[in-house]
């Protein structure tokens, strides 16, 4: 029987619901014959199918052929289709438009628009605690691993809690735009990337609480494109055990001195280099985990 909204929505309290992504019908039929609650044909085809350099690229008219070669198959799933970048970012009846050519033309059930403005206040919040931490005496401190970090705005909080006390380390993989080490903005802040044979793809934002650590995982990168264009998750780690893995390889990842640069004003992009055992934070972060699990 086919998946509808109302479906759906019932089922948020029975069960967890499944969700698996498709682009074409090979695809759409494998997911509907393993009984999938909902198909989602993701702007990341434009990446993943299509060869762009990012999902801002992809058009409506490329979204929509994907759609209907998805919706073709007549999975029995829920098929959302993913609106793209600027489809849903001016008026109201430009919206409206855009969507029901997804249900009309493409056939879809749903449509996904995203925005995380939510998400954004919960960090800021969590950060202006590490300020206030600070100010009156107590322990402070942010962590933060992402893949970009290009938000003004958390650029700005960022070095506002640099200028209130509050150490901060960064681990950005790729894109940071924040100027660590400069004087009366970024003395408290130092950035390093690790780039290294696999691909890393976390988002952990930890804060330290005066001493009991808030150690959250996301699949927000501190970028415009994520906080205000997309629908982003953040989930508290309460678990223990779980926690403190998290707390461990992100102190692996701090303590690379083969494979992580320091990111400075300069773009000099320099290994990190000292007399401490030599740490390649892949290699250790496999050995950490073999060990506790065997």
């Amino acid at each position: 029987m086919k998946n509808t909204v109302p479906k759906i929505v019932n089922l948020k309290n029975e069960r967890v619901i499944s969700m698996m992504t498709a682009y074409d019908y090979p695809s759409a039929k494998a997911v509907s014959e393993a009984e999938i609650d909902i198909i989602l044909v993701g702007d990341s085809l434009a990446q993943v199918v299509l060869g762009h350099d990012d999902t801002l690229s992809v058009t409506i008219d490329e979204m929509l052929h994907h759609v209907k070669a998805v919706t073709n198959a007549k999975p029995t799933s829920l098929v959302v289709a993913d609106m793209p970048y600027m489809s849903f970012h001016s008026t109201p009846k430009e919206t409206l438009y855009n969507a029901s050519r997804f249900i009309q033309e493409g056939k879809a059930d749903a449509v996904k628009l995203e925005g995380g403005s939510k998400r954004k206040n919960m960090i800021e919040a969590l950060i202006d605690a590490e300020i206030q931490n600070s100010i009156n005496g107590k322990k402070s401190g942010i962590i933060l691993k992402l893949n970009s970090l290009t938000s003004n705005r958390f650029i700005d909080k960022l070095y506002e809690a640099s200028n209130s006390g509050v150490k901060i380390q960064l681990i950005i993989r790729g894109i940071c735009c924040l100027i660590p080490n400069l004087k009366n903005l970024s003395e408290n802040i130092e950035v390093i990337s690790i780039v290294d044979k696999y691909l890393e793809h976390p988002r952990v934002y930890i804060f330290e609480n005066d001493g009991d650590k808030k150690v959250y995982i996301s699949s927000a990168d501190l970028m415009t494109r994520n906080l205000d264009n997309r629908v982003e998750v953040a989930c508290p780690i309460y678990q223990e055990d779980l926690k403190k893995q998290i707390l461990d390889t992100i102190q692996i990842s701090l303590m690379d001195n083969v494979k992580s640069r320091l990111i400075n004003l300069n773009k000099q992009n320099k290994f990190v280099e000292n007399k401490n055992k030599k740490v390649r934070s892949q290699w250790d972060t496999y050995d950490y985990f073999y060990k506790i699990n065997r």
